[in-house]
C-alpha cells in the first residue's frame, strides 16, 4: 500500500489547489472526491453567475478566461476541469471517504478501498447536507432542496424560502418561465448579500406584484396542496401551491467531522483549527476552504480561501 505525503478529501477548487501546492512542493498526494471533478459546482443551478470576477476564481496562477464580466457555471467547469486533465492531477472519483483514523500516519477508507497517509485535508465544502426547515411536510416529494432550472416549474404555483442569492435567483427565473411566485421569508428585506445586479430586479418584481413576497413570514406545514405560514402579526394563511424550492442554504457534514476527531465548537459548530497553519487539533489533519466556517458557511469562499493551500502545504514542509 502507498504511503502518500498528503490525502486530499474533496475534489472542488480548493482542493485541486492543495494539490497543485503539494505537487509543486514534491509531495506525493491524492484527492479522494465522491462525485465528479468540482462536483459541487456541477450540481449549482445551471444559469448561476458568480459573484467574483474569473481572475478571483483562478487557482495556482492559471490564467481564467472568461468572455463575460462575471463567469458562469458552465466556465468555472470547464476551467477547473480543464487544469484537472492538463495537469494529469491524481483524483480518485466517485469514491466516497467514510473514516479517517489517525494513528502513526493516517488510515482512510472509502467505500472502494484504504489509504495510508502521512497527512490528510479535509476540503470537503458544504454543498452535501441542506439546512433542514424542521417543518410537517418537508419530505414530501414536491418539496426542493436544489435548484437546478426553471423548466419544471413553468404554470406551477411555487412557494420560494429564503431571500438570499440562490432564493432571488430561482424567484426570478421560474417566474420569467411562467411560474406563479410566492416567497417566503423570515426577514424584513431581501437579503444584502444578493449579487447588486439582481437585488434590484427581485425588488422592483416584489413591487410591482408579479412576484408575491411575505416578510416576517414562517413555513408552519408543506401539504400535498398547498403551504400553511404565519406572518409577522401571528396570523395564520395557507395558499394553494406544486412547488416548494427551500434554499435555506446547506451544512457541512458535520458528523464525519467529529468522527475524525476535529472539535466543534459553539452554536455556529465551528471546526477548531490553527489560523496560521489551519492544522485541527488533531495533529496532521488539515482543513480547507468553506468547511472551515461550521454553519457559517458564507465566510470562506473560493475568492479569500485560494491561499489555505500555500498554507497548509507550507505548514507540512517545515514540520517533516
Amino acid at each position: 500500500m502507498i504511503l502518500y505525503d498528503l490525502v486530499i478529501i474533496g475534489g472542488g477548487p480548493i482542493g485541486l489547489n492543495c494539490a497543485l501546492e503539494a505537487e509543486k512542493a514534491g509531495l506525493s498526494y491524492l484527492i479522494l472526491e465522491k462525485g465528479t471533478i468540482v462536483n459541487s459546482l456541477y450540481n449549482y443551478p445551471l444559469y448561476m453567475t458568480f459573484f467574483s470576477t474569473a481572475d478571483k476564481l483562478e487557482i495556482a496562477n492559471i490564467p481564467f478566461i472568461s468572455t463575460a464580466p462575471k463567469p458562469g457555471r458552465r466556465e468555472a467547469l470547464e476551467y477547473y476541469q480543464g487544469i484537472t486533465r492538463q495537469r494529469d492531477i491524481n483524483i480518485n472519483l466517485y469514491e466516497a471517504v467514510l473514516k479517517i483514523e489517525k494513528e502513526e500516519n493516517f488510515l482512510v477508507q472509502t467505500n472502494k478501498n484504504k489509504y495510508i497517509a502521512k497527512k490528510v485535508v479535509i476540503a470537503t465544502g458544504f454543498y452535501d447536507i441542506p439546512n433542514l426547515m424542521n417543518v410537517k411536510g418537508e419530505t414530501l416529494p414536491k418539496v426542493k432542496h436544489y435548484y437546478s432550472e426553471p423548466y419544471p416549474y413553468a404554470k406551477q404555483k411555487i412557494a420560494v424560502i429564503g431571500s438570499s442569492n440562490s432564493a432571488v435567483d430561482a424567484a426570478l427565473e421560474t417566474y420569467r418561465k411562467g411560474a406563479d411566485v410566492t416567497m417566503i421569508i423570515r426577514h424584513a428585506e431581501i437579503s444584502k448579500s444578493v449579487k447588486y445586479w439582481v437585488k434590484p430586479d427581485i425588488e422592483n418584481r416584489i413591487n410591482e406584484g408579479s412576484i408575491s413576497a411575505h416578510f416576517h413570514a414562517d413555513l408552519l406545514e408543506i401539504t400535498p396542496d398547498s403551504i400553511i405560514f404565519k406572518d409577522e402579526k401571528e396570523d395564520i394563511h395557507e395558499i394553494e401551491n406544486d412547488y416548494v424550492l427551500a434554499m435555506t442554504g446547506y451544512l457541512p457534514n458535520f458528523e464525519f467531522l467529529k468522527n475524525s476527531g476535529i472539535n466543534l465548537q459553539g452554536d455556529c459548530l465551528k471546526p477548531q483549527y490553527d489560523e496560521n497553519t489551519m492544522e485541527t487539533n488533531v495533529p496532521g489533519l488539515y482543513l480547507a476552504g468553506v468547511v472551515c466556517g461550521g454553519k457559517d458557511t458564507h465566510l470562506w469562499f473560493i475568492e479569500n480561501s485560494r491561499i489555505h493551500a500555500e498554507i497548509i502545504v507550507k505548514h507540512i514542509l517545515h514540520s517533516s
